[in-house]
């Protein structure tokens, strides 16, 4: 990657941004200044244009940011030239050239030729020194024929004369090689014996947790419908002393937890089931135990009635008599630049009530209600599916 690349990216940025405003008016111009909505919004507008798409976090970390170390990746730089209205990432640049690289070509074309004229020089070099060795050789076997029948008197040798010096200390027969004192197989099988105590001892040592531990399998259901519960909880173990340990329960799963421990302490909680703590003696507590949840209801229709898409008119009419006018409420992104985001009640209400594909990952984190149980604080964020990098 060479700085000219990244000169190019910082082009190919404003003529996106030129493309959007032909037919957007976002909150700012530039376009490292938007967020929330107007991503949204310009998500659209590339799937619709160039039949792809960026996450937000790619978003935050190529546009917040000006100018960039970093390119892209191929495929992401490839859409935004589509966008622009070019054919390719190729494309774009071939039509944006620098002086710099045009000398380039220049000086790559001269070494073309250079390279393909010094070749043919040396194919002719090479088949004239093929030709020189094998007229050589004849001349000089011609003027030496006596040479070759000397070196091979010389490579003639003999051993019959020649001397074997035999050390016969060393020598020892079959039977005394074979016999051991009885020290020596005492010694041998005491090694052999403490070499496995020590073998023993180390893997009891090694694997004592998984010997005297115990594995506990917990459900969890729905105490008002009597099913499983479809969402992922989170269980934080208490200890006395220490501070807690989180574990995820996945949707549908028990959640396996294994411990040598002859108590537990359990809290289990979900943005849309009422948080309920346990208490276990486990001496004789059985291995599998199913416990029931008490539902968020609010939470539960706060959750609906964002991800629907149907019967907008009633959907805002519902949010805006469950949310308290003076509610809180919280956009949290999967990046290091923009990490927390708040917005009024009507605002949330326009994000939610917008027809886009992105609502399809928004995730409810967190609520809570006040005692005429309206929502006074919501959490949330819109996941994103793209890969790392």
């Amino acid at each position: 990657m060479s700085d000219l690349d990244l000169l190019h990216f910082e082009q190919l940025k404003n003529e996106v941004q030129t493309q959007y405003l032909e037919n957007h008016t976002p909150s700012f111009e530039d376009i490292s200044k938007w967020k929330g909505i107007d991503i949204i919004y310009f998500q659209e507008d590339l799937r619709k244009i160039a039949k792809g798409n960026i996450s937000e976090k790619s978003f935050y970390t190529y546009f917040k940011n000006s100018p960039v170390t970093k390119l892209p990746r191929i495929d992401m730089l490839n859409i935004l030239s589509i966008y622009a209205g070019y054919i390719s990432w190729y494309d774009f640049k071939k039509n944006h050239l620098f002086a710099e690289e045009l000398l380039k070509e220049f000086e790559e074309e001269d070494e073309t030729l250079a390279e393909q004229l010094e070749q043919s020089v040396q194919n002719t070099e090479l088949f004239d020194n093929n030709q020189a060795p094998s007229v050589k050789s004849a001349q000089k076997e011609q003027n030496n024929p006596i040479q070759l029948s000397d070196k091979r008197d010389l490579q003639k040798s003999t051993t019959e004369n020649q001397l074997v010096n035999i050390k016969n200390s060393n020598l020892e027969t079959d039977a005394t090689a074979g016999q051991e004192s009885p020290i020596s197989v005492v010694k041998k099988y005491l090694w052999l014996g403490i070499s496995t105590i020590l073998a023993i001892a180390v893997g009891l040592l090694g694997f004592k947790d998984e010997i005297f531990s115990k594995k506990f399998y917990y459900s969890f259901v729905d105490a008002d419908r009597n099913s499983k519960i479809n969402a992922e909880l989170q269980v934080q173990i208490l200890k006395e002393n220490e501070s807690p340990i989180f574990y995820s329960a996945k949707p549908n799963e028990a959640f396996v937890y294994t411990t040598k421990s002859k108590d537990l302490t359990m809290v289990v909680s979900s943005p849309y089931y009422r948080t309920d703590t346990i208490k276990r003696n486990l001496e004789n507590a059985p291995e599998a135990e199913t416990f029931e949840l008490k539902p968020n209801d609010y939470a539960i229709m706060l959750f609906y009635y964002s991800k629907s898409i149907k019967e907008l008119k009633i959907k805002r009419e519902t949010l805006n008599y469950l949310i308290s006018d003076n509610a809180l409420i919280y956009q949290v992104y999967d990046n290091e630049t923009y990490g927390v985001e708040t917005m009024d009640k009507q605002r949330y209400i326009n994000l939610v009530t917008l027809p886009s594909t992105s609502l399809e990952n928004l995730e409810v984190i967190d609520t809570k209600n006040d005692k005429n149980n309206k929502i006074i604080m919501i959490k949330f964020k819109i996941a994103t599916n793209e890969k790392s990098k």
